[in-house]
C-alpha cells in the first residue's frame, strides 16, 4: 500500500497514474510471469533429483554424497514450495480485497524461492561434480558458479536499483 494514497486514489508509478488496485493487477500480472519461468526450472530440476534415488550408481554413492543428495532434495523441495505458494495464496483469499497484500508476500515467497533455488543449483552441481571428478578443485569451481549466480540473479539488480532509482520512486512492497 502507498503511504499517503487513499485506498482507488490514483497514485504515481512507473510514470503511470494508476489506481492502487491497477498497480496491484500489474505487479500481481508481472509477478506470475516471473514465477513461470522460475518454477518451471525448479520443477524440472526436482523431478531429476527426485529419480536420482532409484538409479544403480546412487547405491554406490558414499554417506556424504547421499547426505549431500538428501539435503539438496529437500531443498529442491523447499524452492518448489515457495514457489508454488503465491498461486496458492491468491487462490485461497481471491475475492478478499486485498490483493496489494497478496502481491507483496507473493513477491516474498517468489524472492525465498530464488534463494532456495540457488541453494538446490549449487547443492546439485556439487554433488554431480564430486561425483563425476573426485577432484580437489571442485570447490572452488562450485564457488565460482555460486559468485556468478549471486552477481547474475543478486548483485546487478540490486546495484540497477540503487543506482538508477530515486529514494522517492518505490514500486516494492
Amino acid at each position: 500500500m502507498d503511504r499517503g494514497s487513499a485506498p482507488g486514489e490514483a497514485v504515481r508509478s512507473d510514470s503511470r497514474e494508476e489506481t492502487e488496485d491497477e498497480r496491484a493487477d500489474r505487479r500481481w500480472q508481472e509477478l506470475v510471469q516471473e514465477i513461470r519461468v522460475t518454477q518451471t526450472g525448479v520443477q524440472i530440476l526436482f523431478g531429476f533429483l527426485l529419480t536420482v534415488v532409484f538409479t544403480p550408481a546412487f547405491q554406490k554413492l558414499g554417506q556424504t554424497d547421499k547426505t549431500i543428495y538428501i539435503v539438496t532434495v529437500v531443498l529442491g523441495a523447499l524452492a518448489t514450495g515457495a514457489l508454488i505458494g503465491p498461486v496458492a495464496f491468491h487462490r485461497i483469499v481471491s475475492g478478499r480485497r486485498i490483493k496489494p497484500l497478496v502481491v507483496a508476500w507473493a513477491s516474498r515467497l517468489t524472492f525465498l524461492g530464488l534463494v532456495l533455488l540457488l541453494a538446490t543449483l549449487i547443492s546439485a552441481l556439487f554433488l554431480i561434480l564430486r561425483t563425476a571428478t573426485h577432484d580437489g578443485f571442485v570447490p572452488y569451481l562450485v564457488a565460482g558458479v555460486f559468485a556468478w549466480y549471486l552477481a547474475c540473479w543478486f548483485v546487478l539488480p540490486l546495484w540497477a536499483r540503487f543506482r538508477y532509482t530515486s529514494a522517492d520512486f518505490s514500486d516494492t512492497p
